[in-house]
This record gives C-alpha cells, sequence and structure tokens, in this order.
C-alpha cells in the first residue's frame, strides 16, 4: 500500500459525528479500491461489495427496503449487527443506480454506519439515477499520484522532507530536479509507479501503459449509443495526445468529423476523466469562470500516459530543463496536473488565461487563486523579454504579483512591463507546483 493524501481526509470523515456516504470518484486505475481496501482496517468491521458483480449487485436489484438490503449484506459477509464500528464499501457503484439512489437513506436511517462508494465512471451512472441523493452524500476525487506521492512510494522521505522547506534550500535543489524529472516520464499511474519500484528500471512500462490506454477505451466505448459514436470515441483516444496547443473540434484529429461529433466524444471522455476539457478564462479577479466559448486545451489523466503516447520518453531521460522539451507542451501538461490534484472536488479544473483582440493576443498557462487575488502563473524559461503575455496580465490587474515556473531555485525580481508598470516576478520551481499556494503565500508576505 503507498500512502495516498486522500487516507488523511478519510480518517477525518471516520471521526465526524455528522459523515455522509463519501462517493471516490476518478478514472480507472488511480486507486480507488486499493485505498478503501487499506482503510477498511480501521474498522473493527469491514464490508466490501464489488457492483460489476451480479451476485453482489443483487441486494439493490431484488430488495425495496433499504432495512432488507442492509440486514442482507451482513448476513452474507457473516458481520454482526452489533453497532461496532463498520464501514461498507460499495465499488463500482456505477453499475447500479439504485445503489447510488439507496445512499440517502443509508445516511438517514443506518447514520452510524460508515459507508463508502466508488465509481470510475460514475457521471455516466448519474443520468440513470432518478434520485440524486443531493446533500446527503460527501464527493471527492482520487486522482493520479502527485510528485509528493510519488516521493514516498520510492522511499524518498527524506527529500520530501526538503520539497516542504518553502523556498527549498539551494543543496537540495539538483536532486530534486532529477527526481522530478523522473516522475514527469514515469507519470502517477499506481501500478506503472509500482513496477517501477520493483524492477529500478523503465523497460518493461510500456505493456501497463498500453493496457491502461487499452481498457480506457473499451470502458468508454460502453456508452457509445451506436457504432459511429464507438468509432469517433476510438478515434479521439488515438489522436488526441498529438493534438498541440488549444484545440479546434471540426475536424478533430485530421478527421471529418462535425463540431458536434467531436464535441461528444471528448465530453464522454470528460466525464471519465481521462481526457478533460480545460478552458480559459478572461478574468483578471476572483471569481475566474471558464469562458465555454473560447478553444479549450486537452489535460490527461496523466502525463506519463501521454509520453507513452507520443513516444517521448527515451528523449526525456537525462534532460535538466523540461521547459526546453516539445516547446514546453510536457511540463506545462505536468504543472497544470499538479495544480489539479491540489484539489479533492469533482468540480475544479486548472485553468490558464487569455485576451484575444484583433492584433493582441495573449495567453497565460495557469491562474491560481490566492484570497482576493488572480495570480498569473507562465511556465517556461527564458528572459524577460518572453513575458508579453504575462506583462499584459499585470498591466490589468489590480495586483502586482507574478509566478514563473522553471527549472531554477527560487528567486524573486523586481521588474516593469513595457508600459513602466512595477511588479514582483516570484521564480519558483517546477518540482514544487504541488506546493503553489504555499510558495505564493511566503512571497506575498514576504514582498
Amino acid at each position: 500500500m503507498f500512502y495516498r493524501k486522500l487516507y488523511q481526509y478519510l480518517l477525518d470523515w471516520k471521526e465526524k459525528p455528522d459523515h455522509k456516504p463519501l462517493i471516490i470518484r476518478g478514472a480507472r486505475q488511480v486507486g480507488k479500491s486499493t485505498l478503501v481496501s487499506e482503510f477498511g482496517k480501521e474498522f473493527r468491521h469491514f464490508i466490501s461489495l464489488n457492483l460489476e458483480k451480479s451476485e453482489d449487485r443483487r441486494f439493490f436489484d431484488n430488495l425495496e427496503r433499504t432495512k432488507d438490503i442492509i440486514e442482507a449484506i451482513f448476513l452474507r459477509s457473516g458481520t454482526p449487527m452489533t453497532g461496532e464500528p463498520t464501514l461498507i464499501f460499495l465499488d463500482e457503484i456505477q453499475e447500479s443506480p439504485k445503489a447510488v439512489s439507496q445512499l440517502r437513506y443509508f445516511f438517514e436511517d443506518f447514520h452510524s454506519l460508515h459507508v463508502i462508494a466508488a465509481g470510475s465512471l460514475f457521471e455516466f451512472a448519474i443520468k440513470k439515477v432518478p434520485s440524486f441523493p443531493v446533500g446527503r452524500v460527501e464527493q471527492v476525487v482520487l486522482h493520479p499520484f502527485d510528485f509528493e506521492e510519488f516521493l514516498l512510494a520510492t522511499g524518498l522521505q527524506d527529500v520530501l522532507n526538503e520539497l516542504n522547506k518553502i523556498p527549498v534550500k539551494n543543496y537540495a535543489h539538483e536532486t530534486l530536479i532529477e527526481l522530478f524529472n523522473l516522475y514527469a516520464i514515469i507519470g502517477g499511474m499506481p501500478e506503472v509507479i509500482k513496477r517501477y519500484i520493483e524492477e529500478k528500471s523503465l523497460i518493461n512500462l510500456g505493456d501497463i501503459y498500453s493496457n491502461l490506454w487499452q481498457s480506457y477505451r473499451d470502458d468508454i466505448e460502453k456508452y457509445a449509443s451506436n457504432s459511429t459514436e464507438r468509432k469517433i470515441i476510438r478515434h479521439i483516444i488515438d489522436t488526441a495526445p498529438a493534438e498541440k496547443e488549444r484545440i479546434t473540434l471540426a475536424g478533430f484529429g485530421n478527421s471529418s468529423y462535425r463540431s458536434r461529433e467531436a464535441g461528444e466524444a471528448l465530453r464522454a471522455l470528460d466525464m471519465a476523466r481521462i481526457i478533460q476539457l480545460i478552458y480559459p478564462s478572461t478574468s483578471i479577479e476572483p471569481p475566474a469562470i471558464p469562458d465555454l466559448k473560447r478553444k479549450p486545451r486537452l489535460q490527461f489523466l496523466d502525463t506519463g500516459l501521454l509520453n507513452y503516447s507520443l513516444d517521448h520518453q527515451s528523449e526525456m531521460i537525462g534532460l535538466r530543463d523540461l521547459n526546453g522539451f516539445c516547446r514546453g507542451r510536457i511540463i506545462q501538461h505536468l504543472t497544470a496536473q499538479q495544480f489539479q490534484v491540489r484539489s479533492l472536488s469533482p468540480l475544479f479544473r486548472p485553468l490558464f488565461w487569455v485576451r484575444e483582440k484583433a492584433n493582441s493576443n495573449a495567453e497565460v498557462d495557469l491562474l491560481h487563486r490566492y484570497n482576493k487575488f488572480l495570480i498569473p502563473v507562465e511556465v517556461k524559461a527564458g528572459g524577460h523579454g518572453m513575458l508579453r503575455s504575462l506583462h499584459q496580465f499585470v498591466e490589468r490587474s489590480k495586483h502586482k504579483y507574478a509566478v514563473r515556473l522553471l527549472a531554477n531555485n527560487c528567486s524573486i525580481e523586481k521588474l516593469k512591463t513595457p508600459s513602466g508598470i512595477p511588479y514582483l516576478l516570484m521564480n519558483m520551481p517546477y518540482y514544487a507546483s504541488t506546493k503553489i499556494h504555499q510558495y505564493v503565500q511566503w512571497f506575498v508576505e514576504n514582498s
């Protein structure tokens, strides 16, 4: 069992006197079942059902009363109903819309029980649920391993201790750069990390990536209503990794598909959390609202999977600065992934900023909200002359803070935009992107 940050959330949830059934969402193979099975050891009794199996699903298919369902589950598992701490785990709950509806009554009528449900394609199941238990459940999302979890899995607690220092000390910088670049190659899928740890080699990871992609394709195709939709989804999965920058739906992947057809396929993949659509914002202060009329970027579940699909991994071995690789696309994608895993909310998406005017387009890679500020974050190397878009944001903003993620250690510069507006730029190591909030807080408080 590798440590996951969500485990602490589960421990806190267990102690809540008003705990609600908890739904853990996330793509297949990110470790949901393993996490909950390990968490089950915190209870006197642990009952696990996999609703992909008909013998487990039948409790919800054949019984109507919540009391009958609970008693049948306890009876089948041989668990005494004594009131001792008990966790019921409903894995792959998307296979039973009736089970989703029952979560409401588990909360209202059997509040002493702890219930966790998990589903990799939960968004598809919601459509079939006649009465979703709004306000009666909690929902969180489990992502692939972030860099901090990767360090723990590989037994590098001492390196993580150095990463937790804000800012990182100079003596630890080169070690963290090397390890983050290794993490960029491997990615954060648990099975891949497990194989790497066992063999201490990158050579035999390819079959795992390949099997993951195939399982995602097979899963999503099940939810297509006809052969044409399945064909489009297959095409999108196969061609999406090669798309660069922001995408156009019509003709996606050099196809003849119309905007509506490609959009429906991409939204299905988005619902499954395999390939998400990340829309820009035009806001310069909170709230940063995504503008759905503008071209989105694609954010893949895991950068390791993206690198495998592009056959980039061998080229990345030995690189020190990922900003210069693939025109910065990989490091931009990975830092956006690190921004996203900081949130447990299924609704959270990273955002980037655009200003699209005649002869004056600008785009900032990421936005980070800090109190009443939206902080622009650029992911690139190069001198101050390469910060044209960031300058446009700063000149319109009510604050004068900006961040640049690069391979250097932390520093703060006093700069001016071309029109003479003074601002402060924090150069922040990109391996610390999971610590963006702590760094921005340190930056603002110490400037």
